[in-house]
């Protein structure tokens, strides 16, 4: 019904700078909050960062300064943009949204496929 597609992942060294996108498409009516989540190898998946439609957001301490989360609620698409990217940021990256299907308007929790981003030192 949803398909949630990231793309902007890849190598960078410690101390570079990296753009995720993630855009939904489908039976969408609206989308409520969006987020980025992340897991590192041998890790449990956790949350990065979120925004509510209205743009309020809210940031894992081990990012906070660094990473920015936005959305355009027109193109239904959510950004996560990484500055001073550490080894330890590597992970895949996996953008979550609750979303509105169309007609029924019934709200479901979707995630996209994930994209690998990897800091090297």
């Amino acid at each position: 019904q949803v398909q949630l597609v990231e793309s902007g992942g890849g190598l960078v060294q410690a101390g570079g700078s990296l753009r995720l996108s993630c855009a939904a498409s489908g039976r969408i009516a609206s989308i409520d909050a969006m987020g980025w989540y992340r897991q590192a190898p041998g890790k449990q998946r956790e949350l990065v960062a979120s925004i509510t439609r209205g743009g309020s957001t809210n940031y894992a301490d081990s990012v906070k300064g660094r990473f920015t989360i936005s959305r355009d609620n027109a193109k239904n698409t959510v950004y996560l943009q990484m500055n001073g990217l550490k080894p330890e940021d590597t992970a895949v990256y996996y953008c979550n949204a609750d979303a509105r299907v169309a007609v029924s308007y019934s709200l479901y929790n979707y995630w996209g496929q994930g994209t690998q981003v990897t800091v090297s030192s």
